[in-house]
């Protein structure tokens, strides 16, 4: 299926790893030109990979999402470079990094950080990215949620409350931008071989007695049987083909949707 984003430029925030970068990769595939953001070194020789494999202009610059300004400094400089943003994605994401059930194992300081990547990240990368789509009067905004967001998972309170805020507030930006031609989606995994999900089994880990600790992949394993009727873990590349899609013109009476690619995990009526 051709999706017709051949020369768009698509801006992913949190592109260094994990399904940021597989997102990356589906839209280079794609032929659109990508601006790869991320706050670890290596992101420009990242992007220059992916412009020598792909064909295509990219942009690799190191910028914070929970900096404002460097988010409004990284729209300047991808305007004058590769041209104004036509997609955002918004993939960068952290948990508390402990075990947070039941809540009261961490402390109110254990949200700070949390929120701040999760919730207000995302408002900065659309505030900064916004006037580009407004005045185009075309384009998406995709932001990275979680099933975590939609079912209270009480593994991460902190993450979950803070993707449930991001799900909410990606239905007021798509009120909000509809007028101008701008959808707003939401996507949200359920269990994929990344980092962040890796962080989650160590806290468990940690905290286990240790006759009852189990490596990853067994814990991966029987979880992802236990909470997806489907029983099997996402990959990071399943994601990205959503994300391409919800971009292209096949998606054009889709927006203010959240999106679950997660094995069933969650099930709306």
């Amino acid at each position: 299926m051709n999706m017709h984003l051949m020369g768009e430029v698509i801006v992913v925030v949190g592109a260094a790893r994990g399904i940021g970068r597989a997102i990356v990769e589906a839209f280079a595939q794609e032929s659109a030109h990508v601006a790869l953001l991320d706050v670890t070194p290596g992101i420009e020789a990242a992007a220059a990979e992916v412009q020598s494999r792909h064909g295509v202009r990219t942009l690799g610059l190191i910028a914070d999402v929970t900096d404002y300004a460097a988010m409004q400094g990284a729209a300047g400089t991808i305007r004058t470079t590769l041209g104004p943003c036509r997609h955002l994605v918004v993939a960068a994401g952290a948990g508390s990094g402990k075990f947070g059930f039941p809540f009261w194992n961490l402390e109110p300081s254990d949200w700070n950080r949390v929120l701040q990547i999760n919730l207000l990240g995302v408002v900065h990368a659309v505030h900064a990215f916004a006037p580009d789509l407004v005045e185009a009067q075309q384009g998406t905004m995709l932001f990275l949620a979680s099933v975590a967001g939609q079912i209270g998972s009480q593994t991460d309170p902190p993450y979950s409350a803070a993707k449930a805020a991001v799900i909410n507030f990606a239905q007021c930006a798509a009120k909000d931008l509809a007028p101008y031609g701008v959808r707003v989606n939401t996507l949200c995994p359920g269990m994929v071989r990344t980092v962040l999900n890796r962080s989650v089994w160590q806290a468990w880990h940690d905290q286990q007695p240790e006759a009852e600790r189990l490596d990853y992949e067994t814990w991966a394993a029987q979880k992802v049987q236990r909470v997806a009727p489907l029983g099997q873990l996402q990959e990071p590349e399943e994601l990205a083909a959503m994300a391409v899609y919800l971009a292209s013109p096949h998606a054009r009476n889709i927006t203010g949707q959240t999106l679950n690619v997660d094995g069933g995990q969650v099930m709306h009526s």
